[in-house]
């Protein structure tokens, strides 16, 4: 099936949903789906959208008619009924909005993303764009049954993506929130009946695409991303005439650097330890090193089995004393106040540790005899987090040249990091980490030691804040303790799925984790009450998120 894998779990519907994920978030943060979740959007928005939305539903329900002409007859039944469901869809879209006394826009106007998006849906349903991809196929009556698989996978994710939508923004409502104008709509989006239709539909894409062939399945997921990109555009394209706080950078970036972004980057930006992958490069090229000299294992000279002994003895002895100090922090009294100077000092030991584990890793010879192009080998094999390379490569654009960039680790190599991100830009020359010591392009295996700490992240950050002109709103990513003084110093501080560690600090030490989406949901409606949703460093307050595509939703939207 090409790039399509199917579990044992779900069919092709399910598979496509979830490698869909990261398009589904990018438009749970747009303005109008904010908007709608905190009740305060405005109802001649609400309107426009609705009114763009029976559009797609007639233009759905021609589709379904000619999937029924191209099914065979155990499956016309099925389409027809479905079909019946989206035409009592837009007889309750209509009843739901005359209940508010509301009135629909007068017309057939649509809008240019909804065009955008039926003319695909009809063009796969007529099979007009699967002629062009299979030309001279779809004479035969079996042949013309596989234009249905495709007219569903261009349906199917609006259905879904509407339902993932409603529960979304319903999990964030207080339970005796009656006064929320649009909590009707919203609970019909998200009621049984309606994940039953959205069900329904995917059962029959799954049954349809059994007998495709590898080539027909991969124009079906196709055909499925290019239809979710479409939807998410759609609600990325809403008219909204109100002022919003996503995308943050609209509200605070200008022609000066205004939005100040730092990170860290192991296991924030990484999916693994950089200290480990330079470990293991460098164990490898001493070894090769050892052999073409004439040594062997039980020579003079170092063996692949006595290096990997050594580093793994000093990783083995760095993990238990780690934990063990995290420990002793545990010990301290509980705060009912978050007091930032008291975390300050109870992290103060992590100093000691570091440097003492990094002063070890200098007298082991581990990190000697690496050449730049190892460390450049290094970084094209280093895995990064999902949409952490998208997110950063949206920073390069030049229209977001009010952006400044910054990254922030304790990682032995900059290099290293320079040659992950791979670009010319300035911006991303902005790396604060330690260094590896060179002779003559060779690793000395010393480290130029120049942050250690959690204390020495924070006072980098702090140079960094004040070495920017103008007023910026600066904010920290992040996802393990030594993280954590920036974090909370920052104006936003957004954790990537919070560590065990910074779970367990933030109960001893008053701070507080909340999920990204219900603060905007909150913050929207503050400012459309009058407030002024301030994003205030030193609030003891971490914004939570599960992906690197909430945050680039959050600060650049689609």
């Amino acid at each position: 099936m090409g790039g399509l894998m199917i579990g044992d779990e779900g069919g092709i519907a399910q598979s496509l949903w979830k490698k869909s994920t990261n398009k589904s978030i990018f438009a749970i943060y747009t303005p109008y789906i904010l908007s709608l979740a905190s009740g305060k959007l405005d109802s001649a928005s609400f309107l426009h959208c609705i009114f763009q939305d029976l559009r797609f539903l007639e233009a759905s329900a021609q589709a379904f008619d000619m999937a029924e002409e191209c099914s065979d007859d155990d499956d016309k039944a099925v389409i027809r009924k479905i079909r019946k469901r989206v035409l009592k869809k837009m007889t309750m879209f209509r009843s739901i909005v005359q209940e508010w006394g509301f009135e629909l826009p007068a017309g057939n106007i649509s809008d240019r993303a909804m065009i955008k998006y039926t003319d695909f849906l009809l063009a796969a349903a007529s099979g007009e764009s699967v002629r062009e991809k299979f030309p001279g196929k779809f004479a035969t009556p079996f042949e013309k049954t596989k234009l249905s698989a495709y007219a569903l996978a261009a349906m199917a994710p609006s259905m879904r993506i509407q339902s993932f939508l409603s529960k979304e923004i319903q999990a964030v409502l207080e339970p005796d929130e009656n006064n929320h104008l649009y909590k009707k709509w919203i609970d019909s989006l998200a009621s049984k009946k309606f994940e039953d239709s959205a069900s329904q539909i995917e059962e029959l894409l799954d049954k349809l695409t059994v007998s495709l062939t590898s080539e027909e399945l991969q124009f079906v997921e196709t055909i499925y991303h290019k239809a979710m990109q479409l939807q998410v555009d759609f609600f990325s394209a809403q008219p909204i005439i109100q002022n919003t706080v996503v995308p943050l950078y609209q509200a605070h970036g200008n022609d000066e650097h205004n939005v100040l972004i730092c990170s860290g980057f192991d296991m924030t930006c990484s999916a693994v330890d950089s200290g480990a992958l330079l470990a293991d490069v460098a164990i490898i090229k001493s070894s090769k090193t050892a052999k073409s000299s004439g040594y062997e294992s039980g020579g003079d000279g170092p063996s692949l089995d006595n290096l990997r002994d050594i580093w793994s003895g000093l990783h083995c002895q760095y993990v238990e004393e780690y934990e063990k100090c995290i420990d002793n922090i545990m010990l301290s009294e509980k705060v009912t106040k978050f007091d930032f100077e008291r975390l300050c000092n109870a992290l103060r030991p992590l100093s000691d540790l570091e440097k003492a584990a990094n002063l070890k890793v200098d007298n082991s010879g581990v990190l000697k005899g690496l050449h730049m192009d190892d460390i450049k080998w290094a970084a094209e094999h280093l895995i990064f987090q999902d949409g952490c390379l998208e997110f950063f490569q949206e920073i390069e654009k030049p229209e977001n040249v009010a952006v400044d960039a910054h990254i922030l680790s304790y990682c032995w190599s900059g290099d290293l990091i320079r040659s992950t991100f791979n670009s010319g830009d300035s911006r991303f020359r902005n790396v604060h980490s330690n260094e590896l010591i060179f002779d003559e392009s060779i690793s000395t295996g010393e480290i130029l030691k120049k942050v250690q700490s959690p204390i020495e992240k924070l006072q980098t950050f702090n140079n960094i804040c004040n070495n920017n002109n103008g007023p910026n709103l600066s904010v920290y990513i992040g996802g393990s303790v030594e993280d954590l003084l920036c974090l909370l110093k920052a104006d936003i501080g957004i954790v990537i799925s919070p560590s065990a560690n910074i779970k367990k600090l933030g109960g001893l030490f008053g701070f507080s984790f909340v999920p990204l989406f219900s603060s905007l949901v909150k913050k929207q409606r503050e400012l459309i009450e009058g407030g002024s949703p301030c994003w205030k460093g030193l609030s003891g307050t971490l914004y939570t998120v599960s992906s690197w595509a909430e945050i680039h939703a959050f600060i650049f939207g689609v």
